[in-house]
């Protein structure tokens, strides 16, 4: 599945032309001279530091109390239960974690329960592979997918936020986003998951929530990856990916509670980011993602002092804890401006955080 979406929206690159070779030259070979001074270092990636490169460990993008106290609070606010600290399960926690044990010890990856790309998706994709792409045609096209046309529509106007112009045609919409937008676009209403208003209370509550946080910060990654040497649309996919394998098992939390909120104890928390976490490694591993964005998922939550990081799984752990500190912010839950929140992080937080606001309601 990766290298089909990856050929079908990066195209492969031309090849380079080879140098001409140096005309033959009757002056004498130049005097030796002394070699050039060594190369500077190249930037440092999400926080890797050049003693980071060398004999010890690289220390995490985001030190673990800071994890822990974020992670508390965003638990507490996406459950909308306080962490009541007990040490045993409730019949409902145990219902849903022994589904997801029988998930994980299955044949199925859990993949089978992803929305897989509808047939459009193909079609678009393929058409904007071509520099010469049909406005009109691409636009007829879109015009028979109600989702992408609200998103279409969503997105062309906020190109126009504050100038008092409003896009209300498809067509008009396909000329000012541009081929990349639309690439970009198209990919993530791929994966947007579908949901149900007949849910049950998880569904209906946490699916828009996760989505919005892993959209947010796939945006976020793909714009600071080129410069910290990480391939833009591994970024992307990695993050749109991090909350897959929650999101798959939130119909078994609804099957659980019947529609009711009783989960959210403190024990129950930490062993469904253990199983869900790895649910979305197996995903990522059947739909044949590059080895980068399958560790880069696996590092992340379950982190021991002095294990090195990958620089995707760096890049992705700052992009997740600014996300949800961005969230928390907007929903009052913590203060905006909490210099404690942001003790320890590299240098490229401030960027990352910078675009997560900028992408709210994008």
């Amino acid at each position: 599945m990766y290298r089909w979406l990856r050929r079908l929206i990066s195209g492969s690159p031309a090849p380079a032309r080879p140098e001409p070779a140096p005309a033959p030259s009757s002056m004498p070979d130049p005097v030796p001279t002394a070699p050039p001074p060594p190369a500077a270092p190249a930037p440092a990636a999400a926080g890797v530091t050049a003693a980071d490169a060398g004999a010890r460990p690289a220390r995490p993008p985001v030190p673990f109390e800071l994890l822990d106290r974020v992670g508390g609070a965003w638990n507490a606010w996406l459950y909308e239960r306080p962490d009541e600290g007990g040490l045993e399960l409730n019949p409902q926690e145990a219902q849903v974690l022994e589904t997801l044990a029988g998930i994980l010890s299955s044949q199925q990856s859990g993949a089978a329960l992803v929305r897989r790309m509808p047939g459009l998706i193909p079609q678009l994709l393929q058409s904007l592979r071509s520099e010469s792409f049909s406005g009109s045609a691409l636009s007829r096209t879109i015009s028979s997918d109600v989702v992408l046309v609200a998103a279409v529509i969503r997105l062309a106007n906020s190109c126009y936020q504050g100038t008092g112009a409003t896009v209300t045609s498809v067509e008009q919409a396909v000329i000012l986003i541009g081929q990349e937008g639309l690439r970009q676009l198209i990919t993530t209403v791929a994966f947007r998951p579908i949901i149900d208003v007949n849910s049950g209370f998880y569904v209906r509550r946490l699916a828009p929530i996760l989505w919005e946080h892993s959209e947010r910060s796939a945006l976020a990654a793909r714009t600071l990856a080129p410069s910290l040497g990480i391939e833009a649309f591994d970024a992307f996919l990695a993050a749109l990916l991090q909350n897959v394998g929650l999101t798959v098992a939130l119909r078994s939390m609804d099957q659980a509670t019947r529609g009711e909120a009783l989960l959210g104890s403190g024990v129950f928390w930490a062993q469904l980011g253990r199983d869900t976490r790895r649910l979305s490694v197996n995903i990522a591993r059947e739909w044949n993602f590059p080895d980068s964005v399958v560790r880069a998922l696996d590092e992340q939550g379950g982190l021991r002092k002095g294990a090195v990081m990958s620089p995707l799984g760096r890049l992705l752990m700052l992009s997740d804890y600014l996300g949800k500190v961005r969230m928390l912010v907007e929903q009052g839950v913590v203060e905006d401006g909490d210099a404690a929140l942001f003790g320890g992080l590299p240098e490229d937080a401030a960027t990352c955080y910078e675009l997560l606001a900028k992408t709210r309601g994008a």
